[in-house]
């Protein structure tokens, strides 16, 4: 009896002593790296990073929808919502284009560009919400924005500098479709320009007029500041969205300098950022900036065409690289990356 207790104690000790072990639940791995493009189509990119968040908007033509996101390389992945649509009919239902969400005042505001379906009737207008969270409270509408001389305007963005709210825009000098100029103004609010609008850039150089025509203008568009140290930029977009030569200029001015003075813009003689047809990267342009989470990178993000000849199309989707800065204190933009390449994720993303 005692011998078969013992024999029973042997086998229970070989039986569990061969059990497997049960391993420790694995942690979720992190991406280190993306590629481009975030998302499939994205025309007009703009980011704006609030906290720990950033939101994003692009061009749809016909509705205003926002993306939210703690981690900006995994885009395609991020919230969204459709926050306005247009009326049926009125000089804001047609073409919605390059949409900006910005928080002005303790309020979000958002800036886009439309017309009636007649090209010539393109304005500026304004959306205001109360809400602390952008997908939830009431879009109110605010109008359109009253620039100076009531001319042709697109691709609108405001910034604060010196505790004053500044509007740059693209637009017409006259009437016609001739040209297209970066100008800026005064704002007296988030939705109401002061004073009159201010020319500080047209297209004149070389890789400026890139697809001219006689039906086509030559192109200073989609307009964006930039500060670092005692110097501000304007990074805009240059020759017609219709080329693969669209591509991006700078302006240079003090940071005590009169912003409303042209003569305080020099503009750079050779572009900033080009096409790469290497990495397929075609007609790179109307870009906005923010920085890693952790605050210590900043990066670009900007639409491209993966082919030649694809113009200002739905294949236009946006793209996202890290930017570095020179001994002079201008920004690098580098080489545009290749869509076959892994890029490492902003610094700070979880």
């Amino acid at each position: 009896m005692f011998t078969r207790f013992l024999n029973l104690i042997l086998i229970a000790v070989i039986f569990f002593s061969c059990k497997k072990k049960e391993e420790p639940a694995a942690l979720p791995l992190v991406e280190t790296t993306f590629q481009n493009p975030l998302l499939e189509h994205g025309p007009d990119p703009w980011v704006f990073q609030k906290d720990d968040v950033y939101y994003l908007m692009h061009s749809t033509g016909n509705s205003l929808k926002i993306y939210r996101t703690k981690s900006m390389s995994k885009l395609a992945t991020a919230e969204s919502k459709t926050v306005w649509t247009p009326p049926p009919t009125g000089m804001n239902s047609k073409e919605i284009w390059a949409p900006e969400l910005h928080f002005v005042e303790g309020k979000w505001y958002i800036y886009y560009a439309a017309d009636d379906g007649k090209n010539d009737n393109h304005r500026m207008w304004v959306l205001e919400n109360e809400s602390p969270d952008p997908f939830v409270g009431e879009w109110i509408d605010k109008g359109k924005l009253n620039l100076a001389d009531d001319r042709w305007a697109i691709d609108g963005t405001i910034f604060k500098h010196n505790n004053i709210l500044y509007y740059l825009w693209s637009g017409w000098d006259g009437p016609k479709n001739g040209r297209q100029d970066i100008y800026i103004s005064k704002l007296s609010n988030p939705w109401t320009a002061e004073g009159p609008r201010v020319l500080l850039s047209k297209p004149e150089l070389e890789w400026e007029t890139k697809g001219t025509s006689d039906e086509l203008p030559t192109v200073n568009e989609g307009p964006q500041f930039l500060s670092k140290g005692d110097k501000l930029f304007i990074i805009y977009s240059a020759s017609g969205c219709w080329t693969d030569e669209y591509t991006l200029g700078m302006l240079t001015a003090n940071k005590d300098a009169d912003l409303m003075n042209p003569a305080s813009w020099v503009k750079s003689s050779n572009p900033v950022f080009t096409k790469s047809p290497e990495g397929n990267v075609f007609g790179p342009g109307h870009n906005s900036f923010f920085q890693s989470p952790d605050g210590t990178e900043d990066w670009i993000i900007y639409h491209a065409n993966p082919e030649a000849g694809q113009g200002c199309g739905e294949k236009r989707s946006p793209r996202m690289q890290r930017f570095t800065w020179n001994a002079a204190g201008e920004p690098e933009f580098g080489v545009a990356a290749s869509l076959s390449i892994n890029l490492v994720i902003p610094s700070g993303e979880k």
